[in-house]
């Protein structure tokens, strides 16, 4: 009992140096916003006299506060309420209905010229159709804006609204929200997701401009394809390398040095994890860790409480703890390592396997320690996957410029330097930049414009694809729910093939640049490309059947 007891006070004191954390980090934040609003007065004040007058005695109000006694009350609360006045000298503030009113925001009345952060006519959404963001808006200093009317209807009627919310990986228990977040209305606090949305909406996590998965209108030539771009997200600054999805959550990570999390119910960015040495190559996400790849570091990250980076894992096998890559641009690879062509997570998601060099190096994530190496190939190792066997072994398929596919078999507990099991014959003209497992049978995409489809059992090729000719094979996935193989190249063309005889079923202009990385859950697909865009798919109808 008396451990237990001192266990439970140790757990409260961390918890509330936690809370002093963020009440320090929302004041901060209160404050910044602060001077930006009566920065933004200002302006106005030059050509409103009475606007003028009001805004210098409340200076002169917050001069006074700063010598006052605790007890006076803080200038950020005059200041906000002091801003409700100036706004409406300003002509900014809006009628509400009564029955629907609630407190206005600072980051409201800081960015309501930007906007209208109400439905007009002061009517709330229809609860069927929640909005992605009911008072969308920026929530860093730089230059975003709140989306206008059109947008917004445009979000309420995203079927997005209508999934279930996201998984117990990031509730918004673990989302901190500022001391002073201002009271919701029942209605409000009915509607789906609203608490969940207002935690998101105010937590200091998120920095900088905050990007947005936007609902594509089909055009006139596409709207009798099978294969469906529904959705677009938009808020990289370069272009998107790759893609990592579950139900809930979208992960990017792109040219910009950042890995963007989305939350898919929403479909809004919900963080941005940065400072890393040089571009996102390779991200993946498991039970509440995501892992990123720039040059010779991956680095892990916790999403569960302010996105911290926990470790920090290298090429050559060291472990360092918490961020400790330099968040300098860097393009040079450090004496001893190599570059981390791509990162892949066994089933139970208890092992990292890496793709660094010529060789893929081992993480058990249950101790962060790497068990060894994954040796054999003579060129750099391009692509990955893993799955599992039924001894319980893991299987990893590995890629790489030297034109092979390799296979090896990591038994439960293996160490040091593992030689590969089988190579496959006959091998690719060129270098294997893609792999896609599906059940018993897996498929290689290669520079050399060809797919293979493999048999995992026989270990032989099953069929080969006609030549894709525009570009060479820059990523594979089978499509959720259909026997159809979903191949991208560097040309920006998405084309479906038939899972089982590999015969050609049409193609679709997935982008306009080159398509990087392709992901998928249960009913979607993701592309990522060089149009710093990631685009979502819906298989419409049987595709198996062909496409327009």
């Amino acid at each position: 009992m008396a451990i237990n007891k001192g266990l439970q006070a140790a757990q409260k004191d961390s918890q509330l140096k936690v809370m002093e954390g963020r009440l320090k980090q929302t004041e901060i934040n209160s404050a910044t916003q602060n001077q930006l609003l009566f920065h933004m007065l200002k302006e106005k004040a030059e050509i409103n006299p009475e606007l003028d007058a009001l805004l210098g005695s409340a200076l002169q109000e917050n001069g006074d506060d700063s010598s006052s006694d605790e007890s006076t009350p803080s200038p950020a609360t005059e200041g906000s309420s002091l801003a409700s006045d100036l706004l409406k000298l300003c002509g900014e503030s809006r009628p509400r209905n009564k029955a629907r009113r609630r407190t206005t925001t600072q980051m409201e009345l800081l960015y309501a010229s930007s906007g209208d952060l109400v439905v007009q006519g002061g009517q709330t959404p229809d609860r069927e159709h929640t909005p992605f963001a009911q008072s969308a808006r920026p929530a860093g200093i730089s230059g975003s804006r709140s989306p206008t009317g059109t947008e917004r209807r445009q979000l309420e009627r995203s079927p997005l609204n209508r999934r279930k919310m996201p998984d117990k990986g990031l509730t918004a228990t673990h989302i901190p929200a500022p001391a002073h977040t201002p009271p919701v209305s029942t209605a409000e606090t009915k509607s789906k997701g609203s608490d969940y949305k207002t935690l998101l909406d105010e937590s200091p996590i998120f920095e900088g401009h905050r990007g947005v998965i936007n609902p594509m209108t089909a055009s006139k030539n596409s709207r009798g394809a099978k294969l469906q771009c529904v959705f677009v997200a938009e808020g990289h600054t370069k272009p998107v390398l790759c893609v990592d999805a579950t139900d809930d959550l979208l992960f990017t990570g792109s040219k910009d040095r950042t890995c963007k999390v989305w939350n898919l119910v929403t479909g809004q960015e919900i963080m941005s994890l940065a400072d890393h040495p040089s571009s996102v190559v390779s991200v993946r996400y498991s039970s509440s860790l995501v892992f990123t790849v720039s040059t010779a570091y991956i680095k892990v990250w916790d999403i569960r409480d302010s996105a911290k980076c926990i470790r920090t894992l290298t090429s050559s096998g060291q472990v360092g703890p918490g961020d400790t890559c330099s968040s300098v641009r860097s393009l040079t690879i450090p004496p001893g390592e190599s570059q981390i062509n791509q990162i892949a997570l066994n089933p139970s998601g208890s092992f990292l396997y890496a793709a660094a060099g010529n060789s893929v190096r081992m993480w058990d994530l249950r101790k962060f320690v790497s068990t060894g190496k994954l040796t054999g190939h003579l060129g750099p190792v391009m692509c990955l996957t893993v799955d599992k066997l039924g001894n319980g072994q893991d299987v990893v398929l590995t890629g790489s410029k030297d034109h092979h596919v390799k296979m090896f078999e990591v038994a439960e507990g293996a160490q040091g330097s593992i030689s590969s099991s089988h190579t496959f014959e006959p091998t690719h003209q060129d270098g294997v930049e893609s792999l896609a497992v599906h059940r018993d049978v897996f498929y290689s995409g290669s520079r050399d414009y060809y797919i293979k489809k493999w048999d995992l059992a026989s270990k032989q090729l099953l069929q080969q694809s006609a030549s894709t000719q525009a570009d060479w094979v820059s990523a594979l996935g089978v499509v959720p729910g259909s026997p159809v193989l979903l191949s991208g190249c560097r040309g920006g063309l998405l084309r479906l093939w038939h899972a089982n005889t590999l015969a050609p079923l049409g193609e679709v202009r997935g982008h306009d640049s080159p398509i990087n990385g392709l992901a998928t859950n249960s009913s979607q697909l993701f592309t990522a490309s060089d149009d710093r865009t990631v685009k979502i798919w819906e298989a419409k109808g049987s595709l198996e059947e062909g496409v327009h």
